[in-house]
């Protein structure tokens, strides 16, 4: 059964980055099943319905500004998957949760610059799934529990996002991890390690610096789709783990 993953997306230039988080990602996809289709939650669309992707092509969403040229050539036309976007929409309606589907949207980049590093030649099929930052915590992960079956059927499942993301707390020349991300990601560490999910749903109140880390959580909640889909397992793995500026990490979090 395929595992399900999170994956820190950095900033939109991870795509064209050499460090040791970009080698893990191009690593990780080598030594791991190709899948026979991939369903990614991205932080970067939101919607107040849980969406599922129904493109026949995906275009490319240059959804930022002020990077290197190089980086708006960058395409990840992957194919989307019919059967499999009406076979989610079957699971949430099975589990209660509201779903529509858009026919036009392309990939932004939480989606392309993650999978790019993965799985360059975008010849795998994708559904592109979306967020609502105004579900409860424990509403995020059912939502991840209700598509886990398909990873029985060779579906890769990944929320892409970012655990500690606070653009205004960013210190451009740090060398090392400030030292209230590191503790917020310790504590996070340790919860998802126990399957702790009571703690889990409350960490803006039980984790310490929450409101530093996660000062909006659209980037944490593909943390919680994802583990969801573990949810039958119950085993959470911390694969990497660095930061850039101090504090934007950069983390890969497996569920089996």
């Amino acid at each position: 059964m395929m595992p399900s993953y999170f994956f820190a997306h950095g900033a939109p230039s991870l795509v064209l980055e050499r460090h040791a988080y970009t080698d893990f990602l191009k690593q990780i996809a080598a030594n791991t099943p190709k899948p026979k289709a991939i369903v990614l939650f991205s932080a970067h669309w939101e919607d107040a319905v849980q969406t599922v992707s129904d493109v026949e092509t995906y275009s490319t969403i240059y959804d930022f500004s002020g990077f290197q040229d190089e980086l708006y050539t960058v395409t990840y036309p992957a194919n989307g998957d019919h059967v499999l976007s009406e076979r989610i929409q079957t699971l949430f309606a099975k589990h209660g949760i509201p779903s529509k589907t858009d026919e036009t949207r392309g990939l932004d980049h939480g989606a392309w610059a993650v999978l790019k590093l993965l799985y360059p030649d975008a010849d795998i099929p994708v559904i592109a799934l979306s967020v609502n930052r105004y579900l409860t915590n424990e509403q995020q992960y059912n939502i991840g529990k209700a598509v886990a079956e398909l990873r029985e059927q060779d579906v890769l499942i990944i929320g892409s996002g970012g655990t500690v993301h606070n653009l205004r707390r960013l210190n451009w020349h740090a060398s090392q991890a400030d030292e209230w991300a590191a503790a917020f990601d310790q504590w996070l560490q340790d919860k998802l390690e126990q399957w702790d999910t009571a703690s889990l749903f409350e960490y803006e109140k039980l984790a310490p610096y929450a409101r530093e880390a996660v000062p909006t959580n659209e980037h944490f909640i593909p943390l919680l789709l994802a583990m969801g889909a573990g949810d039958a397992n119950r085993e959470a793995k911390l694969l990497h783990r660095s930061y850039q500026f101090g504090s934007l990490s950069l983390s890969c979090w497996q569920f089996n």
